[in-house]
């Protein structure tokens, strides 16, 4: 089951108020490209599509569609804050093998 964490969910949360519309939807997506032939994807949508699967975790609403859902399983999405910078980490246990930034991976 796709999991995202405390800090994942106060940052989507900041950018759902920033964005300022109402209703939004997270989609967690796989896309194919990157070095290693998959990316993951982050956007807010307004309407779930029939297919979709909806989670709620950490007051965040999550749209999965199947492809995604399947190559996303047991993932956690995480944001990280730090001297170094911030961003989201994808800790994804599928994955054989991920490009050097991160970005992108293999299964």
């Amino acid at each position: 089951m796709v999991q995202i964490t405390e800090n994942a969910g106060t940052q989507v949360k900041k950018l759902l108020e920033r964005d300022g519309r109402d209703g939004l939807y997270l989609r967690l997506a796989v896309r194919g490209g990157g070095c290693s032939g998959f990316m993951y994807a982050l956007e807010f949508e307004i309407t779930p599509a029939d297919e979709d699967k909806v989670i709620e975790m950490e007051g965040v609403r999550v749209l999965l569609d199947p492809k995604s859902k399947i190559l996303l399983s047991d993932i956690i999405l995480d944001w990280y804050d730090g001297l170094d910078g911030s961003g989201w980490r994808w800790n994804n246990p599928n994955a054989t093998g991920t490009c050097g930034c991160g970005e992108s991976f293999s299964i």
